[in-house]
């Protein structure tokens, strides 16, 4: 596929405005921060956008591993998991390399290299990867809430315990109370 080879040699150029758009869905102050701070101490979410960014590309141009290509989304949507993001929003980034290559591909020197099948099977994987993308926001979601929930329940009985409301129930009673029902 020479739309492979095209996108390994562009691999910087469309990195590097993958990177830009994505940041300019965060407020402006928290955009200029995640672009000029490289030092992941400094900046956690910027270093690990890029690390996620080149793992999804590097697999995409690549053999596609479903479960490689997983834990590189996962670095990316979990942190926009608990972020303000509506779920499109969260993995709306993905769609961003599809707007990218479109811009790229209508170049003249792209043109004549590719063909229109080569491009629509690139666009194919790029929504393959966003179901994928999805199903990861949804796993990442559905872990907020039970950490969430389990939290809630942690404070309640700390607060039942500290108020010395809680009893402790003997297996007998437990037992007897059982039979009645």
């Amino acid at each position: 596929m020479q739309v492979s080879k095209l996108l390994k040699q562009e691999r910087d150029a469309i990195l590097s405005q993958w990177l830009r758009l994505i940041i300019e869905t965060y407020n402006p102050e928290t955009a200029s921060r995640i672009l000029k701070e490289k030092n992941q101490f400094s900046n956690p979410v910027g270093h690990t956008l890029r690390q996620g960014l080149e793992g999804v590309y590097g697999e995409l141009v690549g053999d596609l591993r479903p479960d490689k290509m997983r834990g590189y989304l996962d670095l990316i949507i979990r942190i926009r998991a608990v972020q303000d993001f509506s779920p499109a929003q969260a993995v709306a980034f993905v769609f961003l390399l599809k707007k990218i290559i479109r811009e790229k591909s209508q170049k003249e020197t792209w043109t004549s290299l590719i063909s229109q099948d080569d491009l629509l099977e690139l666009e194919q994987k790029i929504d393959e990867m966003a179901l994928l993308a999805f199903n990861v926001y949804s796993d990442c979601r559905e872990k907020l809430y039970e950490l969430r929930v389990n939290e809630v329940k942690n404070r309640s009985f700390r607060l039942l315990q500290r108020a010395d409301l809680l009893a402790e129930i003997s297996e007998s009673e437990e037992g007897s109370g059982d039979s009645e029902a």
